[in-house]
């Protein structure tokens, strides 16, 4: 430290000089007055991001959307917590945190979009916090060392945003409990794309229904039998198992019945026995 303190004097000087600016002294090197704009628009991409998981958490339904909303709760948590550190380093920084309501979709990185189903809400989601992720790791190459704080920070809320980012394409794949299938790919395997695939496939017509579209198959895998034939896992086909299921029930029917007629046919002749039996005995107690 005795090379920091031999113009202490000096330090004492300037701190007294510009005393009024708080934290921000003379060795501060970055544009205070652009760090603010930007720490501005930084602060209107939580508010909103807040505003939309709010809305989703309050939203989510069906049977795996109490599970999912409690993830948009605790998002929805952080980023509020987020708009309280940008806003304290604003101040710190001389300046003034813009709340207002009135601009925040235009000062905001991100976008507000609600979503129509659980699915959206996850996508849309997914898309705001990876938007949100690039332009921080740029803000971040900006501040630089002519403002480490405003720097350490927004690290800090990039990690932050990271893991949610990570968590939310996790959420994505999810199973649909009425035909097995998911509803979105493994994580990490360009998730965004699965919509437009979809798509793809609901405006191919009724008869591509049927066929699988491996390119998209993120379920068990195709196993093969003794005799090396391929066949789907059961894991895999649900509507099949279906199918089999009815089939079963069918043959089951067709056997119940048959053995319900040959059970009367059976009784028929034993009767027609032992009336045969009875007026035989009959006539020869008349002899």
């Amino acid at each position: 430290m005795a090379s920091f303190m031999k113009d202490v004097e000096e330090i004492r000087q300037r701190a007294v000089e510009k005393i009024e600016d708080g934290p921000v002294t003379a060795t501060y090197r970055g544009d205070k007055d652009k760090a603010i704009s930007i720490l501005n628009e930084a602060l209107a991409t939580e508010i909103v991001c807040v505003l939309r998981y709010m809305h989703h958490y309050f939203m989510a339904t069906g049977v795996h959307g109490r599970s999912v909303a409690d993830e948009f709760k605790e998002h929805a948590d952080a980023e509020r917590e987020h708009a309280d550190e940008i806003a304290e380093r604003i101040q710190q920084l001389g300046g003034k945190p813009d709340f207002n309501p009135a601009s925040l979709l235009q000062r905001s990185i991100s976008q507000y979009v609600e979503g129509e189903t659980l699915s959206d809400m996850i996508r849309e989601d997914l898309i705001a916090e990876r938007m949100v992720i690039e332009v921080y790791q740029e803000m971040i190459r900006y501040f630089g060392n002519n403002d480490p704080t405003t720097r350490t920070m927004i690290e800090h809320i990039l990690s932050e945003e990271e893991d949610h980012a990570a968590d939310l394409s996790d959420l994505l794949f999810v199973v649909n409990p009425h035909t097995g299938e998911t509803e979105g790919r493994d994580p990490g395997t360009n998730p965004l794309g699965l919509e437009r695939s979809r798509q793809a496939r609901k405006g191919s017509g009724a008869a591509d229904e049927e066929e699988e579209d491996t390119s998209l198959d993120v379920r068990a895998p195709t196993r093969l039998n003794a005799r090396g034939e391929r066949h789907p896992s059961p894991q895999l086909d649900v509507r099949g198992r279906d199918r089999e299921y009815d089939g079963v029930q069918e043959i089951a029917r067709g056997r119940s019945e048959k053995s319900g007629r040959e059970s009367s046919n059976r009784e028929s002749t034993a009767s027609t026995k032992r009336g045969g039996v009875q007026k035989s005995r009959k006539g020869k107690r008349v002899a």
